[in-house]
């Protein structure tokens, strides 16, 4: 089995590392970092990288496909080359994945239409545009696509996806391992808890970033 994990400039780092620490425990998977060209693939912070081991050309059918999301999301929305490599992925693989806007470029795609999907919060209508049913949960299933809300969403996705891969046992052996057990300081992580002053802010901030 092989399980790709696609970078591309500006990704979120949470959106591609939460997946792989789960993901890479996969039995008997193999999980590569793959972009448009191999090498070095910089945050959105602009101080970290990962290295893709292999570009798009040399990953033609992943059994499993994850796509994270972040700011440089949205200059490949109309980005051929990729949007294409999406298409033909998606057409053998077994599951096909997204975390935070990651689900934007399924949809850019065409891969989500008709689908119930979920994404970041701040993108709900910008999913919309591509016929998906958002559903407001950590993490949706339809069919072989699993889409995961916002950052740390990613982490619930990759556990979903390795109990459907490997058994519910086992996701919760490792699980276990990483002792999950999510108890935040604050009661913010979701526009219907945070204060609402914060949410508008942080809307304000991020509407140029998903237009």
């Amino acid at each position: 089995m092989q399980i790709a994990i696609l970078l591309y400039d500006r990704f979120t780092a949470l959106d591609a590392v939460g997946p792989y620490d789960i993901l890479a425990r996969t039995p008997d998977a193999e999980t590569v970092f793959v972009a448009e060209q191999a090498g070095p693939v910089r945050t959105d912070t602009g101080k970290l990288a990962l290295v893709a081991d292999r570009s798009l050309a040399e990953v033609g059918s992943p059994d499993v496909l994850v796509v994270p999301g972040g700011p440089g999301q949205s200059a490949l929305m109309e980005h051929g080359p990729l949007l294409d490599w999406l298409r033909r992925t998606d057409a053998t693989s077994t599951w096909t994945t997204s975390v935070c806007t990651g689900s934007l470029l399924l949809g850019a795609a065409g891969l989500l239409k008709g689908r119930r999907a979920t994404t970041h919060w701040l993108a709900v209508g910008e999913l919309a545009r591509f016929g998906a049913e958002h559903v407001p949960e950590r993490v949706v299933t339809d069919g072989k696509y699993m889409t995961a809300a916002g950052v740390s969403a990613g982490i619930d996705m990759g556990l979903t996806l390795l109990g459907r891969l490997a058994g519910d046992e086992y996701a919760q052996t490792i699980q276990l391992g990483h002792e999950y057990d999510p108890q935040p300081p604050y009661g913010a992580g979701s526009p219907d808890k945070a204060p609402a002053h914060l949410v508008d802010a942080l809307r304000e901030r991020s509407r140029f970033i998903l237009s």
